[in-house]
């Protein structure tokens, strides 16, 4: 048997300061989870997409946006460089965006391609866009959150996960089906 009886921390629990502070402490985190969903739910309005002037959208001032094009306000990131023609590169962009999970191509048009990706836990969206630039062989991208200041890095990561994914189905339609490769 311990030196306290059962009672005696039963009664610290009841006491009315330690009641308070739980639910000070429960209110709280309600309020967070509240304050996380409503966003949410604003995130999922859309916003209008396409192109402006012939270009990208420039990022606002916010850090939550990456752009290849100069001058585009945000943080710099390398455009997607293809060879071939861009018809087919713009399909292999269209089924690299289609194979991530919780994204959606929501519009095509010409050489424009807007996507929207969702967050795992509160359904935040995330605009992807990109820009067929056929004289140059690049698409532009921007990807953006619609919501919040700051993303961690997660536009800049989903960016780099579409040029990887983009690399990759180059190479795999380059080599001839059976032929063996380097990997």
């Amino acid at each position: 048997m311990g030196r306290f009886p059962e009672a005696t921390a039963l009664a610290v629990i009841a006491s009315p300061a330690v009641r308070i502070a739980l639910v000070v402490v429960a209110l709280l985190a309600l309020g967070y989870v509240g304050s996380l969903s409503y966003l949410g739910a604003v995130s999922r309005r859309p916003r209008p997409a396409g192109l402006r002037g012939g270009e990208l959208r420039p990022c606002r001032r916010a850090r939550n946006c990456v752009c290849s094009r100069p001058g585009c306000g945000g943080k710099a990131v390398e455009p997607l460089v293809f060879a071939g023609p861009p018809e087919a590169a713009l399909e292999r962009l269209a089924a690299v965006l289609a194979a991530l999970p919780r994204t959606r191509v929501v519009l095509r048009d010409g050489g424009y391609l807007h996507a929207e990706a969702r967050s795992r836990l509160f359904g935040f969206v995330d605009d992807f866009e990109a820009q067929l630039d056929p004289a140059a062989g690049v698409f532009h991208v921007r990807s953006a959150s619609r919501v919040g200041v700051a993303d961690r890095g997660v536009n800049r990561r989903r960016v780099e996960e579409v040029r990887r994914g983009f690399s990759a189905a180059a190479t795999a339609t380059a080599t001839p089906p059976g032929h063996w490769r380097w990997r």
